[in-house]
């Protein structure tokens, strides 16, 4: 099994590495760093780690990584002796990681899962516990965590309508790595039991919630004055302010098309657009003077230049971790991936902050989440385009429904907080007798 796999990571490797060598570099920023995605690091990190307890946290990218900020802060205080390293595979998550976690905190690159690739990077990192985010399986690194008897963490686990039938079908390969965890917190009961089928042990699966809950930040230092920067453009402090984030392509077209209809009803109505992917600025940037609306890039605002009252309709957005700032002074909000585009993206992150929200049809990767806010009047589905148009008019012609929505929308998130806290619990409780020190737990 383990030779037919690496025969088969090898081909793939080279035939798909000319496709994600050219997207790392659209992105720009791949230099630093890059190395490590075959298991070099360079001395700094191996002097940082020097006669350490490690403890290896794993997120695939930005939306993962603002759990492991949260776990890291309820852990650490459990393990005070532990150094925690935490990898990522994207640039883009890597840039966040080094702006917001602190830098006792080593940053690396996950290694690409071709054998010698993950034995450099174990023999370099000697993690003591590794915990993985969500979904991210990867055959070479499990067997080779689980052939050192390293202690083995899956957290926030789920799996979603694609991945789950894809690792049935392969269950050959994935019922062993499954069951090599030591401890799986799940979202819910039906993940829990996806799990089960799949090859974990019953002993090991907890269902804890979901951490996306307690990922959102609310009482941090804003990295920016969103309010103010609108204000900068001529935007009144009375204008309505329709938010669309993490969009994918084709849909900031749609909204463009929403805010040209929409803009002889609502005058003061402003669109701020933040595309989930920074690099595609140029395409909809191109759509949107097609359409003759003016806007400004984020990038391009100069502090302290201030533009005419009504001279700008948009504003564009690329840059990265500002998406909740620019929720805050929202009227209404999208949530993007889930009209021209399948899969959805994170809902909570504007419920907690109390604003009414819409989003598409396809919602299909927080399916339990988006029961939730449905379930307690506390968002919007719509159908298709006309839908959301329709849906948008009434909660902008509608305060006192804006308003209940958001209230219940918080309310769905305060009763769901807390499984940060039970899953470092559940880490904690198999670290225990493994020469570990665990500190009591002070709450």
């Amino acid at each position: 099994m383990r030779i037919f796999y690496n025969i088969f990571f090898i081909v793939f490797f080279v035939l798909s590495s000319p496709y994600y060598f050219l997207k790392m570099w659209r992105r720009g920023g791949w230099r630093p760093g890059f190395f490590q995605r075959f298991g070099e690091y360079d001395s700094k990190i191996r002097q940082a780690i020097t006669n350490r307890h490690i403890f290896w946290m794993h997120a695939v990218s930005i939306g993962e990584m603002n759990i492991c900020m949260q776990v890291i802060r309820a852990l650490e205080p459990r393990l005070p002796n532990v150094k925690i390293i935490v990898s990522t595979t994207t640039t883009t998550a890597m840039g966040e990681l080094q702006k917001r976690l602190p830098a006792h905190v080593t940053k690396i690159y996950y290694p690409i899962d071709r054998l010698k690739f993950v034995i450099n990077a174990l023999a370099a990192i000697h993690p003591h516990a590794v915990a993985l985010v969500e979904s991210e399986i990867w055959p070479n690194f499990i067997w080779q965590v689980r052939g050192r008897e390293i202690p083995l963490f899956l957290i926030n686990a789920r799996l979603s309508d694609r991945s789950y039938p894809r690792y049935r079908r392969l269950g050959f390969l994935f019922r062993g790595l499954f069951s090599s965890f030591t401890a799986v917190g799940a979202q819910n009961e039906a993940d829990a039991a996806k799990l089960l089928e799949l090859g974990c042990r019953p002993d090991a699966v907890r269902v804890v919630g979901s951490l996306k809950f307690d990922a959102v930040e609310l009482n941090g230092r804003p990295n920016l004055d969103a309010a103010a920067l609108l204000a900068q453009l001529g935007v009144p402090p009375t204008a309505r302010i329709l938010v669309a984030g993490s969009t994918h392509p084709g849909e900031e077209e749609i909204l463009a098309g929403i805010l040209e209809r929409l803009n002889p009803r609502f005058p003061d109505l402003f669109l701020v657009l933040v595309p989930r992917h920074f690099e595609r600025t140029a395409a909809v940037a191109d759509q949107l003077a097609r359409r003759k609306i003016s806007f400004v890039l984020r990038s391009h605002i100069i502090p302290e230049t201030r533009h005419d009252a009504g001279s700008v309709q948009c504003l564009l957005v690329n840059t990265n971790g500002e998406l909740m700032n620019f929720y805050k002074p929202a009227t209404v909000v999208f949530v993007g991936k889930s009209l021209a585009a399948k899969g959805g993206q994170n809902p909570i992150e504007p419920a907690a902050l109390g604003k009414p929200v819409v989003f598409g049809p396809h919602m299909q990767n927080f399916p339990d989440i988006t029961r939730l806010f449905l379930s307690a009047n506390a968002a919007v589905q719509v159908r298709d385009v006309a839908a959301l148009e329709q849906t948008i008019i009434e909660l902008l012609s509608d305060p006192e429904r804006r308003a209940q929505l958001g209230k219940n929308a918080l309310a769905v998130v305060e009763q769901n907080r807390g499984a940060v806290g039970r899953t470092v619990e559940m880490i904690v409780e198999h670290l225990a007798g493994r020469d570990f020190y665990i500190a009591p737990n002070k709450e």
